[in-house]
């Protein structure tokens, strides 16, 4: 593989395409059993099963995140979307306007376009919508039609890719219309605008943009707009989550939505259930280091640079669910200032031997602190026998960051707490760090220690028959030190 700076940049900057798309787990079931992948945790005490895709479908495959935007004609909603996507700008948003999918007029309709029915339910195109939305939500990217406002035609030879994204902003005056659509949402938004706001706009809108004159505008709101408003829009008003008075121009409000978008993209479904699990906030740049480590072919020396950048996030993260107290310290000016004091007693234990890849971030984070080591035979015993072990001995007096890069069958795992806590440590002063978890060991963990603390970047999507993290990274031991040749 050609080690060029350009493939890494290209690498990370592709990062920001879809991260849902192809990650389905009927494609994994067939790789699981035709493509060769490093096993990343020893076999579990059970007969492999398709359970552990049957929990992966409830917990652990995410979809995006589906909004409703609607409101009268010019009421703002496209300011409210372009709001929205703006204050999201660290994940990716796709908009979705209901007008592309209006039917392209045929010869009869198109000598009396003054007569036809923009703003009614039929002159949409609601199937091909339904499609469309369906698609993404399953990480599929669609080609969306374009529609010429003044042909009243959809462009025969062009059309708008749009990719899987971690929202999906569907806008229009009539999305909330049809049962079917709003059954898709995860957050359905009215946007309410005072009439006379809304017919100026609308005529600013129709003569500037779409080639309209004033007196067609004006007779067409009058027969058209108005009536479908009555009749269609303002009904479907009783079917929204939030309703926004006076559009883009209520900041609150719509910083109030962007703030419960970003709590819902940034917690796991396996987190609502363990509290005490915590995956840190995704970011393009993590998405891109995960990227990276979980291509095999990517070089050792690139390998383990990303690997180092991510693990030192993971531990700083971890430090952050430690005790602390509060503590002033006089500044160089002379001013008081109030902080708090990092916690005092405090080791690091690393299950050998992907573990210890975890050292140098934690020495990097915490000058001179003490470093524990337990070996557990993986392939042997389910797991469950250890080898060796060399643990400070003041342990039961310490908070203690068990590190492993992966959390696969949670055997090993559960091993090491349970030797820990017959050593004296609290099991709430257990903070166990990984780069990726399986939602089977998370389960595994979680229910035998629930007061334990995970911190890991990412939940995978399971673990397949052989007991493998998928999608995974391999053996990471192996290609972190470099013996997997």
């Amino acid at each position: 593989m050609p080690e060029t700076t350009t493939a890494i940049d290209y690498v990370m900057e592709a990062a920001s395409g879809p991260h849902f798309s192809g990650l389905r787990l009927d494609s994994l079931r067939s790789a699981a059993t035709s493509l060769p992948s490093p096993r990343s945790s020893g076999p579990a005490p059970v007969t492999p099963t398709s359970s552990a895709f049957s929990a992966a479908d409830s917990i652990a495959l995410k979809q995006p995140f589906v909004i409703g935007v609607s409101g009268g004609t010019a009421s703002g909603k496209t300011t409210v979307c372009d709001m929205i996507i703006q204050q999201l700008h660290d994940h990716r948003v796709v908009l979705v306007n209901q007008d592309s999918f209006y039917r392209g007029l045929n010869p009869e309709e198109l000598k009396c376009v003054h007569e036809y029915n923009f703003d009614h339910p039929d002159a949409f195109d609601t199937e091909q919508l339904l499609e469309c939305v369906e698609k993404l939500k399953c990480g599929q990217p669609v080609h969306v039609p374009i529609y010429d406002f003044k042909t009243h035609q959809r462009c025969s030879e062009s059309f708008r890719q749009v990719n899987a994204s971690d929202v999906i902003i569907l806008e229009g005056i009539l999305v909330f219309h049809d049962q079917r659509v709003r059954n898709l949402m995860n957050m359905k938004i009215f946007v309410d605008t005072d009439a006379d706001v809304r017919l100026a706009r609308r005529i600013r809108r129709d003569t500037v943009e779409r080639g309209r004159d004033l007196n067609s505008v004006l007779e067409q709101y009058a027969k058209f707009v108005k009536p479908a408003f009555e009749d269609f829009v303002l009904p479907s008003k009783k079917y929204a989550d939030v309703i926004i008075p006076r559009g883009g121009d209520n900041h609150v409000a719509i910083d109030l939505i962007v703030q419960h978008i970003r709590t819902k993209l940034g917690q796991h479904d396996l987190c609502k259930i363990y509290p005490n699990v915590t995956v840190i906030q995704s970011t393009f740049q993590i998405r891109g280091m995960h990227t990276l480590i979980r291509d095999r072919d990517i070089s050792k020396h690139d390998f383990v640079f990303y690997s180092d950048r991510l693990i030192r996030l993971v531990v700083e993260h971890g430090l952050g669910h430690l005790p602390f107290t509060e503590k002033q310290i006089i500044t160089p000016t002379g001013s008081v200032y109030t902080g708090v004091d990092f916690c005092k007693k405090l080791c690091g234990v690393s299950i050998v031997r992907s573990g210890e890849s975890m050292e140098n971030a934690l020495r990097a984070c915490c000058k001179g602190i003490k470093i524990g080591k337990i070996l557990i035979h993986r392939d042997g015993d389910d797991g469950k026998q250890l080898i060796y072990e060399k643990l400070p001995n003041d342990i039961r007096e310490r908070h203690v960051l068990l590190l492993d890069p992966v959390l696969a069958t949670g055997n090993s795992a559960n091993q090491a707490i349970e030797l820990l806590i017959q050593k004296g440590v609290p099991e709430s002063h257990i903070i166990f760090l990984n780069l990726i978890s399986a939602p089977e060991g998370i389960q595994c963990v979680c229910k035998r220690f629930p007061s334990l603390k995970i911190v890991t970047s990412e939940i995978d999507v399971a673990l397949n028959a052989e007991f493998r993290v998928i999608p995974g990274m391999g053996e990471f031991g192996d290609r972190y030190f470099g013996t997997d040749d």
